[in-house]
């Protein structure tokens, strides 16, 4: 096997690695999401059909408050999961102007220093979030009467997540030109798959 060869296997073997790590988180998102949905599909329901329909009848109006907590909680939650997700998989937005017509030795120091960058910010998400939800231990929300120390532990958790991600990065080559996709070039090879 060639160079080329063995670096395709690695980058294979470290991908289906960062895909069991990311399979909780995942799941958990796509739980989320389809919490969300459901959230804002019940919630439409309940308020223009079944009010008309109270209404109409002369029926106690249905309580839908908790509606709106939900999907606070899950929307939060799916966010910051979905941003140490964004960062384990590259997904966030990032400009190369100047760095790929550095040398490698220089164009490795941003990569580390942007990853460590955002570690940082990932640790400070962490610690903040934690030290949110300690303080709203005590705290409920009004319709559900949750703890919303669940709500504050949102920033901690993707946090966390965030920061062990820019740190597995961190380790990893940065992506050069040759490696990252080109939409034009993806474009026209979508195009010529008919």
């Amino acid at each position: 096997m060639n160079a080329s060869g063995q670096a395709v296997a690695g980058a294979s073997n470290g991908r289906s690695v960062r895909d069991i790590v990311l399979f909780v988180p995942r799941f958990v998102l796509i739980a989320l999401l389809a919490l969300a949905i459901a959230d804002m599909i019940v919630g439409v329901f309940l308020r223009y059909v079944m009010v008309p329909v109270t209404d109409w009848l002369d029926l106690d109006p249905i309580n839908f408050f908790w509606v709106e907590e939900v999907g606070e909680y899950s929307l939060a939650w799916l966010t910051m999961i979905g941003a140490g997700i964004g960062v384990a998989e590259r997904a966030h937005f990032t400009l190369r102007v100047v760095t790929h017509r550095l040398p490698p030795v220089p164009q490795r120091a941003v990569h580390i220093a942007s990853n460590l960058l955002i570690a940082v910010f990932g640790g400070l998400a962490a610690w903040y979030g934690t030290r949110l939800a300690i303080i709203n231990t005590a705290l409920t929300s009004p319709a559900l009467q949750l703890n919303l120390a669940w709500l504050y532990a949102a920033p901690a958790v993707g946090g966390v997540l965030m920061a062990i991600s820019a740190l597995s990065l961190a380790v990893e080559p940065p992506v050069t030109e040759e490696a990252a996709p080109v939409a034009s070039e993806s474009g026209a090879l979508a195009a010529g798959d008919d």
